[in-house]
């Protein structure tokens, strides 16, 4: 059985500020970047998981953060490079790379295109400077729209703009003005997604007061209906692009590929197949430790059986395509029998349709995502889903 697709991951911890509402793997920069120590460390994991895997081809790279554009673009040449000598990365792979608006120096996305990236995500976040400073944002407005205007002119047309709502005292007129804005520059790809209060996070201890479930649910409708008259397809939960320009490294994830998980704090899975099954990957979480550590220091664990399912589920389901049935068996090992009765069941209740061999969320479904994801969970089975989430839908 041939393995899923393989992607690569590498995470950049740090950014300028930490923003209120943000439970990633970052940290404030409150001294010079170790760039040099950093690139090392990621060269010496990189060879490492080589081995794992062998002569896959990687098919799509992401450097993420925290903030990668922190790092100059000879960094990130290094580190491809160091990449492309480890792995066998495809000549047509897509190779995206996240940046701030207010961390990119005019003219620098060029030189990130000559080190070998050629999509880039722009986390502008909003376009009402009252909301990014609530939402701790570094940048302007007006340094998102001199930022797309220099991808435009380095060649980097391929671009996707973060956008969130559900902002503090949002209403339906200004989160169009933030679609609107975000439209005129022009970009191939669009994440809109809805601010949440997550544990951890400054939010959490101290939230903000944000639009009711109705109200978030009038401004996302009102957004998807311009999104979709500009030609943005809602392929996934958050995510609307034009036609060929969807992000294969994320479709990689919630098809359930593989990938590999470089960096600090970075996340790996790797389907080893027969009876050593998916096993995850973790690294150090804190940069430091991260950058002292032996590359053997990475935690691996194999994926029970018993939670294959909603694995898979938590992904695919995202998806408004869905996913092939026989996927499923492909990606997990396991037969359809295994969730069969679940999806009949969440059919049943509106949220799944089945039909030609692929099961996808309907529209109410993607709504009430979580209730359905709960099915899928071992403790939640059967008829216990099923009272446990008659109460949200």
């Amino acid at each position: 059985m041939l393995p899923p697709p393989l992607a690569l991951y590498m995470h950049f911890p740090w950014c300028v500020a930490k923003c209120p509402y943000c439970d990633f793997n970052s940290h404030a920069l409150r001294e010079e970047l170790p760039e040099t120590q950093y690139l090392e460390a990621l060269e010496r994991d990189l060879a490492f998981q080589s081995v794992q895997a062998g002569t896959r081809p990687i098919l799509s790279v992401f450097l993420g953060g925290g903030t990668p554009s922190l790092f100059s673009a000879a960094a990130i040449a290094r580190v491809l490079a160091a990449a492309r000598r480890h792995l066998n990365v495809a000549t047509d792979a897509e190779v995206t790379l996240e940046a701030n608006p207010g961390t990119v120096e005019r003219g620098r996305f060029a030189e990130y295109r000559a080190a070998g990236v050629n999509r880039v995500s722009l986390g502008g976040q909003s376009f009402d400077a009252r909301q990014l400073q609530a939402l701790g944002r570094i940048h302007s407005p007006l340094e998102t729209q001199r930022a797309a205007a220099e991808l435009h002119a380095s060649g980097l047309a391929n671009f996707n703009i973060d956008l969130m709502y559900g902002l503090p005292g949002q209403d339906v007129h200004a989160a169009l003005h933030d679609v609107e804005a975000a439209l005129a520059l022009a970009p191939t790809h669009l994440s809109h997604y809805q601010l949440t209060i997550e544990a951890g996070t400054v939010f959490a201890a101290s939230p903000p007061a944000l639009p009711s479930d109705d109200s978030a649910a009038q401004i996302l409708e009102a957004c998807q209906r311009r999104l979709d008259a500009a030609h943005f397809k809602r392929y996934e939960v958050s995510a609307y692009a034009r036609a060929g320009f969807e992000c294969r490294h994320n479709l990689n994830y919630w098809r359930f590929g593989d990938y590999l998980g470089v960096g600090a704090g970075a996340h790996g899975k790797i389907s080893l197949g027969g009876a050593e099954g998916v096993v995850r990957t973790v690294q150090w979480r804190e940069p430091r430790r991260y950058m002292r550590a032996s590359p053997l220091a990475q935690t691996l664990s194999k994926i029970a059986l018993r939670d294959l399912p909603f694995e898979f589920m938590l992904n695919a389901l995202r998806l408004v395509e869905g996913f092939e049935i026989d996927s499923f068996e492909l990606r997990t090992g396991l037969p359809w029998d295994t969730v069969a009765a679940e999806v009949a069941r969440l059919v049943g209740r509106g949220l799944i349709e089945t039909s030609a061999g692929r099961c996808r969320p309907t529209a109410h479904g993607l709504s009430f995502l979580n209730d359905a994801l709960l099915a899928f969970l071992p403790e939640y089975s059967g008829t216990a889903a099923l009272s446990a989430m008659s109460t949200a839908s």
